[in-house]
């Protein structure tokens, strides 16, 4: 290893990014303050700020007349703050047309002009200090077919409503007078059958760096473990965008996760011509490394260096994982240990705050992912967001990451690269999808083809990984399947023996299993409401209950293991009912994340947690001595059933299944006692009072003052004794004071028609079968915030932060 200048050493054990003047090399600033909005539309060019009417593309710069001059006066526009999801701040709108209701039956799409098209504007200035440097916009997502402009100058499109992008803006800026990003984001046009929001929806950075700096998405880490020792393999490409050429070092350095130098790579001299790029392959080796899994995922930093002589002119921070993945016949084996599957697929939105989740809310979510047993995401069926695959890697859960849809054109192709390059640093990736249930292509020649032209490229972009593909197809060994290395199975699980016996050397792996259908708390078919029953019942055609592809998954080494469809309750797809149905009904979570009774069975059988549940509740006025049937889920080998402490019996637990008793009501208690390798367990559900108060539960009681920190607290009735009232249906009152504010409120309810915001008035949202949510983000001021709720008939009740901390909007990597 080259010996290190003590400057040099002390830069990179401390992680600055600044060079030896103490001028800042690169910075990453967070975006998404002090933005206006306003809706356009799509008919009528004169109520879309004339666009489509003023000849933009004439002339470079030309913007007059429109929303897009920076003279435009936007005082009456709507300040906001990014991520924003103006689908979910509309009403519900009943209609016919299938694709509405495949989206929610929210107002967005073709037949909505007036809801959109969405205008975005933001103000900024630059410090001509910092006129030698480079400038770009980073979108992490906006859905979707959004144009750029700044100051009148146009940028680009980006079709896709998943894949971020990045725009280089350096010889736009305008250091002596206010700048201005215009957006135009046009929903009309779906991507997906399912809700899919609208607008700038995730993070928006400003980067400044310099004139020569490795290039977006330009380092590739990846490692490769032999015996003690860990050779971790650094791909950069540099780029020259200066006007002249110059003479370069590149070296990278391993950190652990507290900032200590592990090693480094030798730097290697290059020279690059002006405009001219280059990718240096470099090798670090790591003794004793801690590899990266589920258990324990540990997080080394990269940091690549790009210098001119002793002056560092380029850096960046990347977290990333030493560990190994082969996917074979016979199982996924991560650092060599076979891991079964237990995955569930997920869209990206949340109760009362649809696609525009705060960070906190990813590292959330995945959270209760963990603590129900699973251990993979499949990001269904598009780009994942960067946080989310962050709270992966920092959580240990593992993701197949999932191109939107098949397609090798030069648009596609794009999408495809910038995927695997965004992403394939992560080492929660394991696995890479092309698509899912092509249905037009995914037997014929075209899909072939298609396939094999993802598939190469993807192993130049990463050959570190291989992909499958979801097909909904049976024992179908054509088209897409000849090729692709992993075959995917949505539902047709009774195919899948079949299908490894006449293929034994191809892996399988239920991409899409389960869609049971349930409604948290509901425990008979409703119709008019659109519920059905809380139970592994119901399931449609096309799909299987959870005990009908789980133990085939888990007792045969030919599964590699599955995805349930689907972790959370997500918008859109209402199934099996339509309209006043608004929402899934297929999630283990509902889409607060609160357990459904099925939650309990995968518990069961995924954890090491002592798991035992009983099902129904026992409120059942007015079916005295009527017999109700009385679920068991647990992993316990023998379970007992009492009610008001008389026996009804012992069984044993089947492996991977249930247990049931019919009970004629008594009102009391029901417990059900459980033995597990010789320890008792124990679960009750009592008859209760109607709800008296309710409890309060916060996920955390400390917030970041970043004016993006959140929490998410959750509220469940209970009677004068605490027990929980598992039908309760109070109109509860928000109430919050301090520097924070209320971004959404939900209750899991599939078809509730109440307002997830209130941009106005008062804060307010029904209980469904005892509880609710809501979701509050910090401001930047440190002090104390406090949430009040108020409820006729029940307790005032409340809850307080402590905000505090930095209110830095910068990262520096």
């Amino acid at each position: 290893m080259m010996a290190m200048r003590p400057f040099l050493l002390a830069l990179f054990l401390f992680g600055a990014c600044v060079n030896s003047s103490g001028q800042s090399v690169r910075e990453k600033i967070n975006f998404n303050e002090g933005w206006k909005f306003h809706f356009g539309n799509s008919n009528d060019p004169v109520k879309d700020f004339n666009y489509g009417i003023a000849n933009l593309f004439a002339k470079t710069g030309r913007a007059e007349r429109t929303a897009i001059d920076n003279k435009f006066d936007d005082a009456n526009w709507r300040s906001l703050q990014l991520p924003h999801d103006w689908a979910v701040e509309l009403p519900f709108a009943n209609s016919d047309n299938l694709d509405v209701k495949d989206h929610g039956y929210k107002p967005v799409g073709g037949l909505f002009p007036e809801t959109s098209i969405g205008w975005y504007r933001k103000h900024f200035s630059i410090n001509a200090v910092d006129s030698g440097k480079r400038f770009a916009l980073q979108f992490d997502g906006i859905f979707r077919n959004a144009k750029v402009w700044v100051n009148g100058y146009y940028l680009g499109t980006n079709e896709s409503g998943y894949v971020g992008f990045t725009r280089d803006i350096t010889d736009y800026v305008d250091f002596h007078h206010e700048n201005v990003i215009t957006v135009r984001v046009d929903a009309t046009q779906y991507e997906g059958w399912f809700y899919e929001g609208a607008g700038i929806y995730r993070n928006t950075w400003l980067l400044k760096y310099n004139n020569a700096h490795f290039v977006e998405d330009g380092v590739f880490v990846h490692s490769k473990v032999e015996n003690t020792q860990a050779a971790v393999f650094v791909e950069s490409t540099v780029k020259n965008e200066g006007l002249s050429g110059k003479e370069f070092s590149v070296l990278a350095n391993v950190l652990d996760r507290n900032g200590k130098y592990i090693g480094q790579a030798n730097q290697e001299k290059v020279v690059l011509n002006a405009g001219e790029s280059r990718t240096i392959k470099q090798m670090v080796m790591v003794p004793s490394p801690k590899l990266w899994s589920i258990e324990q995922p540990y997080l080394y930093r990269l940091v690549p260096v790009i210098k001119s002589g002793d002056e560092i002119i380029d850096k960046q921070t990347i977290r990333f994982g030493i560990r190994t993945v082969e996917v074979k016949a016979n199982g996924v084996f991560l650092n060599g240990k076979h891991v079964k599957i237990k995955g569930t697929n997920n869209h990206q939105d949340h109760a009362g705050i649809g696609s525009s989740l705060p960070d906190y809310m990813q590292y959330y979510r995945i959270g209760l992912l963990k603590e129900m047993g699973s251990n993979a995401y499949r990001t269904s069926h598009h780009a994942p967001t960067p946080e989310l695959l962050d709270a992966c890697d920092s959580l240990g859960m593992l993701v197949l990451d999932e191109q939107r849809l098949l397609n090798s054109s030069p648009e596609y192709m794009d999408q495809f690269e910038r995927l695997i390059k965004k992403d394939r640093n992560h080492p929660s990736v394991f696995l890479w999808s092309i698509g899912n249930e092509e249905g037009y292509a995914q037997t014929n020649s075209f899909g072939k083809r298609i396939a094999q032209t993802l598939l190469a490229r993807q192993k130049e972009l990463d050959p570190t990984r291989t992909s499958t593909y979801a097909a909904d197809l049976a024992n179908v060994f054509k088209g897409i399947n000849e090729v692709v290395p992993v075959r995917g199975f949505n539902y047709r699980q009774f195919s899948v023996a079949d299908y490894h016996k006449d293929h034994p050397e191809q892996p399988l792996l239920g991409t899409e299993m389960g869609s049971t259908v349930t409604t948290r708390g509901i425990y008979e078919k409703d119709t008019i409401n659109a519920y059905v029953p809380d139970q592994d019942i119901t399931a449609p055609w096309w799909a299987s209950k959870a005990e009908e592809w789980w133990p085939l998954a888990a007792e045969n080494d030919f599964w590699l293991g599955g995805f349930i469809w689907t972790g959370f309750d997500y918008r859109g797809e209402p199934t099996p009912y339509i309209w006043p149905n608004i929402s899934s009904h297929f999630g283990i979570m509902d889409a607060c994340g609160f357990p459904k009774n099925i939650y309990y069975y995968y518990q069961s059988w995924w954890s090491d947690k002592d798991v035992i549940h009983i099902s129904p509740h026992w409120n059942w006025t007015g079916k005295e001595n009527q017999p109700i049937k009385v679920w068991v889920n647990s992993n316990a080998q023998q379970v007992e059933l009492f009610l008001n402490g008389k026996s009804l019996g012992k069984k044993e637990m089947p492996l991977n299944k249930h247990l049931e008793w019919m009970v004629p009501y008594q009102a009391g208690t029901l417990k059900a006692v459980g033995y597990r390798n010789g320890r008792k367990i124990e679960t009750s559900r009592e008859t209760t009072e109607t709800a008296s108060s309710l409890v309060l539960s916060p996920s955390k009681t400390v917030l970041l003052a970043n004016g993006q920190d959140a929490v998410v607290v959750n509220f469940t009735a209970v009677d004068s004794k605490g027990r929980e009232v598992a039908i309760a249906d109070n109109l509860i009152q928000f109430k919050l004071e301090g520097d924070a504010k209320m971004i959404g409120v939900g209750n899991g309810d599939p078809s509730s028609h109440e307002a997830d915001n209130f941009l106005s008035g008062n804060w307010q949202r029904k209980l469904f079968n005892g509880k609710c949510q809501v979701i509050i983000q910090a401001g930047k001021n440190a002090g104390n915030v406090k949430l009040t709720v108020t409820s006729e008939g029940l307790k005032t009740n409340a809850v307080s932060f402590t905000v505090a901390g930095s209110t830095q909007n910068a990262i520096n990597p």
